[in-house]
C-alpha cells in the first residue's frame, strides 16, 4: 500500500500546492511508492486553481503542476500516514478536528524537516505578497524535503515485508 502524505495550508492555493508538487516531483524521482496532495483549512478557495504566482514559482524552480483547491475534512485523517502543516495556525485547527492522540500524532510542520530552519517554524503566506514571497516559501519548502523525504523513506522500509512492522 502507498504511503499517503497531504499538505495543509490555509485555502490551499500558495503554499500547499507548492509543497505537494515538489514533493511529487521528488518521490516520482525516486521512484518511491507515495501518493501526495494537499488542501486548506478554510473554503474559500476550493475548486480553483493554484494561484498564479505559486504555478509561476513551480515553473522558475523547475516543477510542474496541477491542482485544484480542497478543504480538509475531518473524516480524512485515516486516509493519511502524514499530514503536514505549512503554518502553526493550521496544525492547531488540525489537532482540534483529529478524532484521537493517533490522529494528532501523524500532523507535523513542514519546517520541522529542516535542521536549518530555527525556532519559527512557520512558513509565511505570500498570498498578500509579491513575487519574491512566492519563492521565499519556495526556498523554505526546498529546504525541508531532505528531511522529509528521509522520513517517508524510513516509513517506507519499516512497512516493507519481514521489517518487523506488525
Amino acid at each position: 500500500m502507498s504511503y499517503r502524505v497531504t499538505f495543509v495550508c490555509t485555502g490551499n492555493i500558495c503554499r500547499s500546492p507548492m509543497a505537494e508538487w515538489v514533493l511529487r516531483h521528488h518521490v516520482e524521482e525516486e521512484g518511491l511508492d507515495v501518493e501526495v496532495d494537499s488542501s486548506g483549512t478554510g473554503n474559500w478557495h476550493v475548486g480553483n486553481d493554484a494561484d498564479e504566482r505559486t504555478v509561476a514559482a513551480l515553473a522558475r524552480a523547475g516543477y510542474r503542476s496541477a491542482h485544484i483547491a480542497r478543504q480538509f475534512e475531518a473524516g480524512w485523517f485515516d486516509r493519511y500516514d502524514l499530514i503536514v502543516a505549512l503554518d502553526e495556525g493550521h496544525k492547531r485547527a488540525l489537532r482540534a478536528m483529529a478524532p484521537d492522540e493517533e490522529a494528532r500524532g501523524r500532523i507535523r510542520l513542514l519546517r520541522e524537516f529542516d535542521p536549518d530552519a530555527g525556532p519559527d517554524l512557520d512558513v509565511p503566506d505570500p498570498y498578500y505578497g509579491g513575487r519574491d514571497d512566492f519563492d521565499l516559501v519556495m526556498e523554505q519548502v526546498e529546504a525541508a524535503m531532505p528531511g522529509l523525504l528521509e522520513e517517508i523513506r524510513a516509513a517506507l522500509k519499516e512497512a516493507e515485508p519481514g521489517e518487523g512492522r506488525a
